[in-house]
């Protein structure tokens, strides 16, 4: 079942009614769907295609569909993968196609206008090839033998946490109270009021470890 380009919002309630039982495959491209509402009545999807929409982290909401193998979501707006990925995990954990291109949360050069790069993205590759075990293609190309084997041993560790505002707001609160802490009593912080002690000292240093003693002669100790 396809309808593409059609700027709907959500999927028509006639589509949900008449097709939601047979469909197999579903293609909403090209609108404007910022959410989800009604999918959980499509229980014999297959393939879910919802390219080039408005679907963002708190939208993309499946239900439970452990016969759905193919999801396309390019062109979205995904940007939290961590929070993608469990839940895909969780609603969809038989999915053997996935692609993200386009999207905050993929880490590509060629549709995703950032900083990242190359490393980046092989980084990305591996972490949602472990943490979606029986995926064989994501985004453009295929998962291979050598991705498959980096992702069981590496996986767990290739986690990209990002920072938020409110890790910065943390820091600068930090960074004041770093600022007005010193080591020395009150007393001595207001100038013209210092103390300080002059005289031989009763003790000398004999140390025989000192790198320095190497340096020194016996009569200058």
């Amino acid at each position: 079942l396809s309808y593409i380009g059609q700027d709907v919002q959500q999927i028509p309630l006639n589509i949900v009614k008449i097709y939601s039982q047979y469909a197999v495959k579903l293609d909403l491209s090209f609108n404007i769907i910022d959410n989800l509402d009604g999918i959980e009545k499509f229980t014999n999807l297959k393939e879910l295609i919802l390219d080039n929409n408005l679907i963002n982290d708190d939208s993309i909401k499946l239900s439970y569909n452990p016969s759905l193998h193919t999801l396309s979501l390019n062109k979205n707006k995904l940007t939290d993968l961590e929070r993608l990925l469990t839940h895909l995990s969780e609603k969809c954990p038989n999915v053997t196609f996935l692609s993200l291109l386009g999207n905050n949360a993929c880490p590509d050069q060629l549709s995703n206008n950032s900083q990242n790069d190359e490393q980046d993205y092989e980084r990305y590759r591996r972490y949602v090839i472990y943490r979606l075990p029986f995926l064989k293609f994501l985004d453009s190309t295929r998962v291979t033998g050598e991705e498959r084997r980096d992702a069981n041993l590496k996986g767990q560790y290739l986690r990209t946490i990002r920072p938020n505002d409110q890790m910065f707001e943390n820091n600068d609160e930090r960074r004041v109270v770093r600022q007005l802490f010193t080591p020395l009593p009150n007393q001595c912080n207001s100038s013209g009021n210092h103390f300080g002690a002059y005289g031989p000292l009763k003790h000398r240093y004999t140390g025989k470890h000192s790198e320095g003693n190497r340096f020194i002669r016996n009569h200058e100790l």
